[in-house]
C-alpha cells in the first residue's frame, strides 16, 4: 500500500499549492522547511565562531576525515567543485585550513585543517549537538527511528529514480 499525503496543505503564504500541483509534493516543502529551520537555529550559534552555514559543513567533513582532496571534500559536502574551491579559499584566509599537494599525484591537492579549524569543533560541536535535541523535543524515540526510517527510503527512491533517468539518458 503506497502512502499519500492528499489532503495536507502546505503552509504558504499566498494559499497556492505546491510545485506538484497539490499537496502530493508537501513532503518536499516540509523536508525543505525542516532543513532550513535547522540551518536557522545552527547558523545563530556559529555565527559567533566566525563561521558561515557553507564552511560548517566543510569542517565536519574534515573533522571526520582531515586531509581529504578538493573533489573528495566536494562529493562528502554535496557540493559542486567551484564552490569548494571558494569555500576552501576563504576557510583558507581564516587560518582553518591548509592545501598540501599531494605527494603521490601532484596535480591534487589535500586540504588539512590548521590547529585553529580543529579547535573549532571543541566549540561547535556542542552547539549542533543541543540544537539537535531541541529538535527532537516531545518526540519519542520510536517516532524518530520511523521518522528516519522513512527519509532514508524516500531518499533512496529519488536516488533510484535519479540513476535510472541518468541510464536513460545515456542511451
Amino acid at each position: 500500500m503506497e502512502a499519500s499525503v492528499k489532503g495536507w496543505e502546505p503552509d504558504r503564504p499566498d494559499g497556492s499549492e505546491d510545485a506538484a500541483g497539490s499537496a502530493d509534493g508537501a513532503l518536499s516543502f516540509v523536508v525543505r522547511d525542516v532543513n532550513r529551520a535547522f540551518a536557522r537555529a545552527l547558523q545563530t550559534r556559529i555565527a559567533r565562531s566566525g563561521v558561515s552555514m557553507g564552511q560548517w559543513f566543510f569542517l565536519r567533513a574534515l573533522w571526520e576525515e582531515d586531509g581529504l582532496t578538493q573533489r573528495e571534500l566536494s562529493h562528502r559536502v554535496g557540493m559542486m567543485e567551484p564552490t569548494t574551491v571558494t569555500a576552501v579559499n576563504v576557510m583558507e584566509g581564516q587560518g582553518l585550513v591548509q592545501r598540501v599537494r599531494n605527494s603521490h599525484d601532484r596535480r591534487k591537492m589535500n586540504i588539512f585543517l590548521t590547529d585553529k579549524g580543529r579547535a573549532l569543533r571543541d566549540s561547535m560541536m556542542p552547539s549542533a549537538s543541543e540544537i539537535a535535541q531541541l529538535a527532537i523535543q516531545g518526540i519519542t524515540p520510536g517516532e524518530l527511528d520511523l521518522t528516519l526510517d522513512v527519509l532514508r527510503r524516500v531518499g533512496a527512491n529519488l536516488n533510484a529514480a535519479a540513476a535510472s533517468a541518468r541510464d536513460d539518458g545515456e542511451e
